[in-house]
């Protein structure tokens, strides 16, 4: 996906991200801006977003249309970070709400690619995190979490949009560019850490890149 100008100059395709502040999301920001995008990033608060230099800020809630379809006027593409905080005892549907009205605003808005970030534990990934993962973390702290990524990705795959659902393996902090793998056969394939500088980089690589349109590879050192 680019642009181009009437002088047919290539222009970087225009992304709104979603969770930009959260660990992951500040990456995101950071990588695009480098690569020359111009970033949306859409925040609840923009004391957080201080060191989000160079991204135009949005003050809202992801949940809400109204605010979504302001912030994806001019946008091209968007990348959602969402992220919840941990809820071992109470259900979570943020995830599920937000993707929900994001798909609403950006049909409204004629804006068709959306690269989601969930986790390994989603969907099909479920089984595939590693001995201590699958039986301990995720049904122990992180089950209604997943039960609200798997709706999350439901409603991206049945929106009729140009989706791809980005699913990384265990989250770590340690300085990205290592070769990354992405997995769309787990067959054999348990736990797996990745940097998430690394998936910052193969995220925004999305935006422009078909390879995995309509897919949900599972990325991983």
């Amino acid at each position: 996906m680019t642009n181009q100008t009437n002088d047919g100059v290539t222009m970087k395709p225009n992304i709104l991200v979603l969770g930009a502040t959260g660990g992951t999301g500040r990456l995101i920001v950071r990588d695009a801006l480098a690569r020359g995008h111009h970033v949306t990033a859409l925040v609840r608060s923009p004391e957080r977003a201080g060191d989000l230099q160079g991204a135009q800020l949005i003050v809202g809630d992801a949940r809400d249309e109204a605010t979504l379809r302001k912030a994806l006027k001019g946008q091209n593409a968007v990348i959602s970070s969402l992220g919840t905080p941990l809820s071992p005892f109470r259900e979570v549907t943020t995830l599920s709400t937000s993707t929900r009205a994001l798909v609403n605003a950006m049909k409204a808005e004629h804006v068709a690619r959306l690269v989601a970030i969930t986790g390994i534990g989603a969907g099909d990934s479920r089984g595939h995190g590693g001995f201590v993962y699958d039986r301990l973390i995720l049904p122990l702290l992180l089950r209604n979490i997943y039960a609200d990524k798997n709706r999350q990705e439901a409603v991206i795959r049945d929106s009729g949009l140009d989706w791809l659902i980005v699913r990384p393996a265990m989250l770590n902090d340690k300085p990205g560019g290592q070769k990354l793998r992405a997995l769309t056969d787990l067959a054999g394939f348990h736990g797996g850490t990745i940097a998430r500088a690394d998936v910052a980089r193969f995220v925004v690589d999305q935006v422009s890149d078909d390879s995995f349109l309509h897919r949900s590879p599972l990325i991983t050192w």
